[in-house]
């Protein structure tokens, strides 16, 4: 009985085997394509993003297929469905064997788990620009072509117009200065989310707006002229080395940054009344061009342009309305500069999409849809106001206005009042970064910027802990002399 019993046990084994073999090459199958990794689920057939992850599939293979269906070596299969870019999909339900299915199935007669993206895609700004962090406008993320143009209220790295720039990588090109400082005019180029909250600067440009003789001065109206331009300050003027108006002499030679606002007229946001140079700037927007004579107006000044270079626009770019700085060697004469160089004021971006910041006076107002700032059409119809009533809103009120171009005209999603004549405004200056120059009790620099913290509220310490190399973010309300007067100084861990 021995010698009948052995061949069966032998037959019967390999006819098992067999059938094993059969049942396990069945198992798992996703769909119409062949898989190679367990616990895969299928993707649809586009490659990007990656395949979903079964989350209780433990031996099923992908496939290529949306759909798929996995057969356990129990009586239950298993079948799920999913796609790539979604990544999720529910198994059906399995026996004892491995069941595979798009997006993975259960084992042991468990139900299918939900299938997960395994490499979440990342949206793109609405322009259609990224540089690669992974979120556009829409999401919070660093990638709108943007343009500032404004003053620098704060450094640590750089912060214009209340928005904060890195510039890590940045490029910087000052004129009439050794580094950019607060109240300096500047414009700066690179990239912002789009909430306008965070940005990277790829450039920065700033150069001064006036230099001449001052005439004209109304301590009452808080005005003056600079060569035929007047020049008006309010509470948020930096005093590079002066108290206040006060201390400006007539006939002396000042320098200004500032904003231009109607014809003729300056917004000043930082003044310095000894500049190490001494020759003529002004700038404007150009009046009465003659072509033919070679000279326009800037407020009352007349720019003989003759012999000038031109950098930053061409000589047939020149028109009527077009800002510009006109710089010269010798003062001018019978109320004539003679203009070496006349330069291309801050260039404002009017590609659609691109995100576009500006501080400035506002101009031309018809509505809280139509009006000008820096000569831009601006429809602030939607915008978010801050700073003040809307019903504030006029020509020569000063703004900061942060929005995306749209066939010419600055659509703007925020608008912050800074200054209503004849009411004033908040001003708010912020230096970042550590403590140098430490005299107690409380006087030190930020990044060059020396800082009176004696009447400061402090945060995360106290006074007696200021010494040089600690961290502070130093928000002061006004910069007198050279000196930023601190409300907070907070210490960072």
């Amino acid at each position: 009985m021995s010698t009948i019993k052995t061949p069966r046990r032998i037959i019967f084994g390999l006819l098992s085997a067999g059938i094993m073999a059969l049942l396990l090459s069945c198992g798992g199958g996703g769909g119409s394509g062949g898989g190679s990794i367990a616990g895969l689920g299928v993707g649809t057939g586009s490659t990007s993003p990656p395949a979903a992850t079964g989350a209780a599939g433990t031996a099923g293979t992908a496939g290529t297929d949306p759909t798929g269906t996995g057969t356990g070596t129990g009586t239950g299969t298993g079948t799920g469905t999913g796609t790539a870019s979604a990544g999720s999909g529910t198994g059906g339900t399995g026996s004892t064997g491995a069941a595979g299915g798009s997006s993975g199935t259960g084992a042991t007669g468990a139900t299918g788990g939900t299938g997960s993206d395994a490499g979440a895609g990342s949206s793109t700004a609405g322009n259609s620009n990224t540089d690669g962090s992974g979120v556009g406008s829409g999401g919070t993320g660093v990638t709108a072509d943007a343009a500032g143009i404004g003053a620098a209220d704060g450094l640590g790295s750089v912060i214009l117009n209340g928005l904060r720039y890195d510039t890590d990588s940045a490029t910087f090109t000052i004129e009439d200065a050794t580094e950019l400082q607060i109240g300096m005019s500047a414009r700066i180029a690179g990239k912002v989310d789009a909430n306008f909250t965070s940005g990277i600067a790829n450039q920065v440009v700033s150069a001064a707006e006036l230099r001449g003789a001052v005439s004209n001065i109304d301590l009452a109206g808080g005005t003056f002229v600079v060569m035929g331009i007047g020049v008006s300050v309010d509470s948020a003027t930096v005093w590079a080395d002066a108290n206040g108006l006060s201390d400006v002499r007539a006939g002396s030679v000042i320098q200004v940054w500032g904003l231009p606002g109607a014809p003729g007229m300056l917004r000043a946001t930082r003044i310095q009344v000894a500049p190490a140079l001494t020759d003529p700037l002004t700038t404007g927007a150009v009046q009465n061009l003659d072509k033919a004579h070679k000279t326009f107006m800037l407020g009352q000044l007349t720019v003989d342009y003759g012999t000038a270079a031109f950098t930053g626009l061409d000589e047939s770019s020149l028109a009527n309305g077009v800002v510009v700085r006109a710089r010269g060697t010798a003062a001018p004469v019978g109320g004539v500069l003679s203009a070496t160089r006349v330069q291309g004021w801050y260039a404002i971006p009017t590609s659609n999409g691109v995100a576009v910041q500006l501080a400035g006076v506002i101009t031309d107002f018809a509505s809280r849809g139509s009006f000008r700032v820096l000569g831009t059409p601006v429809d602030a119809t939607n915008a978010q106001i801050a700073g003040g009533n809307a019903n504030s809103l006029g020509n020569g009120v000063k703004v900061e206005v942060d929005g995306f171009m749209s066939g010419g005209v600055l659509v703007v999603k925020k608008l912050r009042i800074r200054n209503v004549p004849g009411t004033g405004g908040p001003a708010s200056f912020t230096v970042i970064g550590a403590i140098g120059g430490f005299t107690p009790p409380a006087s030190f620099r930020v990044r060059g910027q020396p800082v009176d913290a004696s009447t400061a509220v402090f945060e995360n310490g106290t006074q007696s802990d200021l010494q040089n190399g600690r961290k502070v973010t130093v928000v002061g309300d006004r910069v007198v002399d050279g000196v930023l007067i601190a409300q907070h100084v907070t210490f960072s861990p």
